[in-house]
């Protein structure tokens, strides 16, 4: 009789120490194996469910909140610590996220808070429905110091210590390296630390303001109630200038070292003398600027000719313009008529892609650092993320990539309408102000684990991801990973706005049915979008 015994070596069967896995040798071939797929299949289903269970996206608010509701809200392009907020009854808070808790409290304003932005080196430019933009720093300490110091000596051990007393948990870089531009190394002249700094007693503020910049318009008639108002504020991406919309028809541009009048101003906005609500700066091509305004449209400037180049005009008013960080020529707007739409700045006749969910109006907008997803905020107290394109695909202006679906909806019982959203740089979390007074700090991936994993946590997590995108087309892994819970409210009126749809859908067909041939036809819905375009 002959026997075919398994012949392996000791060092293929044992650890190397007593924290490795302990090898496992598998047969490869197909034929051992059968039914491959249905395994598969069921390990999709598993991994769906397994999403959906560990889904647990709010991860805390930030202690304390407002007083009254959050109106705006900035996070700093450098740093991943600071935010700042600024609430309907003036005050302008700065956080450090990192323990989710307030850092100071700044009376800034008599009327709304309208916008906060962040500018270089921790400075931050607030404004407000009175008519002042003022300028403050949410890292004020050490220039503070430099400023009452007599001998302009610096003791690090006792800069680090004021640092940590101001709540932060970890002490911005002090470098002067090509991007300080607003700060100088201790061993300058303590007089160009803060060219604005006008410290006048030991109990004035370090925290600012360090400047407050208002129109002739207003200084003239300071004591007018129905002064010019700044409804939104925003920085240049590379050098040291601030644009802002008011309610005067306009846009102006401001140097910070200047505080007596606006550089430059857009007044002749195509005829228009409605309101402008908000203002941004485009992040790649920085001499282009966008605006939303009251009469419905969305306008393109170009500040190197003070001159401007196009303009939309659509059904209804948009509440808020972000561009895109990673595809510069695309931007988001947020609508009244509960939609969000993106659009190609060289063609904006039409958009080019249409984003549907929300029962209220769209109020607020923030791209991911990524570019490929945005976060919306409403009145209908929801949040929602769209992804722009699929995982690897292309944009959705170029393929049909992307379904106009929210891939998310986040809300909680107590919160109420959100007026502001934003990403952090790190795009793993998302921060949103709503009328209720607090502020929040959500997932960006509702199951995603905080904290580091280990190497076979992350190879599980991208194979079972794996797996459901391969079978998201089958029923019961899209209704396990497409299923959320909403609202009642939200679930109440979505169910009538389909019926209305329906309502829209079948009147349009007796039009053009019962119209003579070729007088009436069908329009997409996104051609109905925009009513005309103004160059």
């Amino acid at each position: 009789m002959k026997v075919k015994a398994l012949n392996r070596t000791k060092a293929s069967t044992t650890r190397s120490t007593p924290s490795d896995l302990r090898p496992i040798h598998k047969n490869l071939n197909p034929s051992s194996h059968p039914l491959p797929r249905a395994r598969e299949y069921t390990r999709a289903v598993t991994a769906a469910k397994l999403d959906r269970m560990f889904a647990s996206p709010f991860v805390g608010e930030l202690k304390g909140g407002h007083v009254d509701g959050v109106n705006c809200l900035s996070v700093s392009r450098s740093n991943l610590l600071p935010v700042v907020s600024g609430g309907v009854d003036g005050t302008v808070r700065i956080w450090d996220l990192q323990s989710r808790s307030m850092v100071k409290n700044l009376e800034a304003h008599s009327r709304c808070v309208s916008g906060v932005v962040f500018g270089f080196e921790g400075m931050f430019y607030s404004c407000g429905e009175e008519g002042l933009i003022k300028a403050w720093n949410c890292f004020p300490k050490r220039g503070y110091l430099l400023h009452n110091d007599d001998d302009g000596s610096d003791d690090d051990d006792d800069d680090e210590s004021d640092e940590d007393s101001q709540g932060y948990a970890k002490k911005p870089s002090s470098s002067n390296g090509n991007g300080n531009r607003g700060r100088t190394s201790t061993s300058t002249s303590t007089s160009t630390t803060f060219k604005n700094n006008n410290f006048k007693d030991e109990e004035e503020s370090p925290y600012g303001p360090f400047n407050t910049y208002r129109l002739p318009s207003i200084r003239s008639s300071s004591h007018n109630n129905n002064s010019v108002a700044f409804h939104s504020i925003d920085h240049h991406w590379a050098i040291s200038q601030f644009a802002s919309a008011s309610s005067d028809s306009a846009i102006h541009l401001w140097d910070p070292n200047r505080n007596n009048s606006p550089v430059t101003s857009f007044t002749n906005l195509w005829g228009s003398d409605d309101t402008v609500t908000t203002v941004r700066y485009n992040p790649a091509e920085t001499n282009l600027i966008a605006h939303c305004s009251n009469d419905r449209g969305i306008g393109l400037h170009d500040t190197r000719t003070a001159s401007a180049l196009s303009k939309t005009i659509l059904g209804m008013k948009s509440n808020c313009l972000e561009w895109n960080p990673m595809e510069p020529y695309m931007f988001v707007v947020g609508n009244e008529d509960y939609n969000a739409y993106t659009f190609d700045m060289r063609k904006l006749s039409r958009p080019t892609g249409m984003y549907k969910g929300h029962v209220g109006a769209v109020m607020s907008v923030s791209w991911s650092p990524t570019g490929t997803e945005f976060v919306s905020g409403s009145y209908d107290k929801t949040l929602r993320i769209f992804n722009v394109r699929k995982e690897g695909g292309t944009a959705s202006h170029i393929g049909s990539s992307s379904t106009g679906v929210a891939r998310d909806i986040y809300h909680t019982k107590r919160m109420q309408r959100v007026f502001c959203t934003a990403y952090t740089s790190d795009h793993k979390f998302i921060l949103s102000g709503s009328d209720d007074t607090n502020l929040r700090l959500w997932k960006a991936r509702s199951s995603e684990k905080i904290g580091q994993l280990s190497s076979r946590e992350e190879a599980s997590l991208q194979y079972r991801s794996a797996l459901v995108q391969k079978y998201a087309h089958l029923p019961e892994v899209k209704r396990i990973s497409k299923s959320r819970r909403v609202p009642k409210f939200v679930k109440k009126q979505t169910a009538e706005a389909l019926v209305q749809k329906e309502k829209k859908r079948r009147k349009e067909g007796n039009v053009v049915k019962h119209s003579k041939p070729g007088t009436k036809k069908f329009t997409d819905e996104r051609g109905k979008v925009v009513v005309k375009t103004v160059d």
